[in-house]
């Protein structure tokens, strides 16, 4: 007889339910992290669906973007503006543990669902909101997305190279870091209702989230009032420590921080004299701006002369922190990505499957999994009016005839 599988450990947030009302990236990706850990996240849809599901690359008209950062939730859809789908979601609310939602603030108070309202009738409530300026503030009502949000954060201005307009990060790191910093606020209020029996409201500004990269640069500025600027690919005041160009055209990051480090480097391009010049004897010495561009050239001068995966080999074996810039391609064909399983083929109804980033981070006891590819726009709606809300099929069929909710054929047909 073939033995049955060992049985999955029951998941670190199994048992927390989290109704999402919340669109595009940073409240998306805070219920993709909660339910790639076992949190029952019901996403609560309009008609015309999050945008998630129009952005970035198609196939077969579907976003490939939504198969990721909504796996694993349950989506319905129900019209919060008629007081029928107002009704539902409350009734969804009242059985859940988390409100996660990233509206402009004052929203969901105007439809009767924002936080005070919740909390009255549901105390112990966690609610979690995700705005580009926060709940309160003169800017409080102002629409804010990540990259705006950047800007006002002071992390636009020290992106890109000193000598050209501040730069884009053509990823939504924002957005991103806004999400850990929910998740994280989340379950540091899970835990003090779990003690106390008391919910709360969990505030994530955007611009906050951005600016909170800039703890170096707060006190700097208090106490010597400097305003710093970007380093292009340098490591401020820290040489050597930015891109070195390579033979065949690419680009390998080489970060010699430390004495130990910075020693291995000269011994792997043969430099002596390195070690015993004036302007390179100390890590504040290599950090003066005249010797920095000097020591810089002189590292680039050198790995110009080697193709980069035979350098990243060799430094990587001197133990000195070295990396090609990878690319996606790259990524896919590193073994480390795979064995780590950071590449992982998930399963989908039309597509056959669809490789995505695997769950961070890694539990040893309780860890995350995937456990399923984003749904299709109100896949799970008659399911959980059903299951969760007691609703007859008949109250169902009228909610869909009235057009209160939409299951997935009610949405393919508008």
């Amino acid at each position: 007889m073939t033995a049955a599988p060992p049985a999955l450990p029951t998941p670190a947030l199994d048992g927390i339910r989290v109704i999402e009302i919340c669109t595009t990236i940073a409240g998306p990706a805070c219920g993709r992290l909660l339910a790639d850990f076992g949190a029952d996240v019901i996403k609560i849809e309009s008609p015309d669906g999050d945008p998630v599901r129009q952005l970035g690359s198609l196939v077969d008209d579907v976003a490939l973007y939504s198969t990721s950062i909504l796996r694993g939730k349950r989506s319905i859809v129900v019209d919060l503006k008629s007081p029928q789908g107002l009704q539902i979601a409350m009734d969804l609310v009242m059985t859940a543990d988390v409100v996660l939602e990233n509206n402009r603030p004052g929203v969901l108070e105007r439809l009767g669902l924002g936080y005070e309202q919740v909390a009255k009738v549901k105390p112990g409530i966690v609610y979690v909101r995700i705005s580009g300026y926060g709940q309160d503030g003169p800017y409080s009502q102002l629409p804010g997305y990540g990259a705006i949000c950047e800007a006002f954060g002071g992390v636009r201005h020290m992106t890109g190279d000193p000598d050209r307009p501040p730069s884009r990060v053509a990823l939504a790191t924002t957005d991103y870091l806004s999400s850990v910093y929910a998740a994280f606020g989340l379950l540091a209020a899970l835990r003090h209702r779990d003690r106390t029996g008391e919910g709360q409201m969990v505030d994530v500004a955007l611009y906050e989230a951005a600016f909170s990269q800039m703890e170096s640069v707060v006190p700097a500025y208090d106490k010597l009032g400097t305003v710093p600027m970007r380093q292009g690919p340098n490591l401020p005041s820290m040489s050597p420590n930015s891109l070195y160009p390579t033979r065949e055209g690419g680009f390998l990051l080489i970060a010699a921080n430390s004495k130990a480090t910075y020693e291995r480097l000269v011994a792997v391009m043969e430099r002596p004299d390195l070690l015993t010049d004036p302007r390179y004897a100390t890590i504040r010495k290599r950090g003066e701006q005249a010797n920095m561009r000097a020591l810089d050239a002189t590292v680039a001068a050198w790995t110009s002369e080697h193709d980069g995966t035979e350098l990243e080999t060799r430094l990587q074996a001197a133990g000195v922190p070295a990396s090609r810039v990878f690319t996606v391609q790259d990524i896919f064909d590193d073994p480390h990505y795979r064995a780590r399983g950071m590449l992982t083929q998930v399963a989908h109804p039309t597509l056959g499957h669809v490789t995505q980033i695997g769950v961070v981070p890694r539990l040893s006891a309780t860890p995350g999994r995937i456990r399923h590819s984003g749904p299709e726009l109100g896949a799970d709606t008659e399911q959980v009016l059903r299951d969760e809300l007691a609703l007859t099929p008949e109250v169902i069929a009228s909610l869909v005839q009235a057009g209160v909710v939409h299951g997935v054929t009610q949405v393919q047909s508008l």
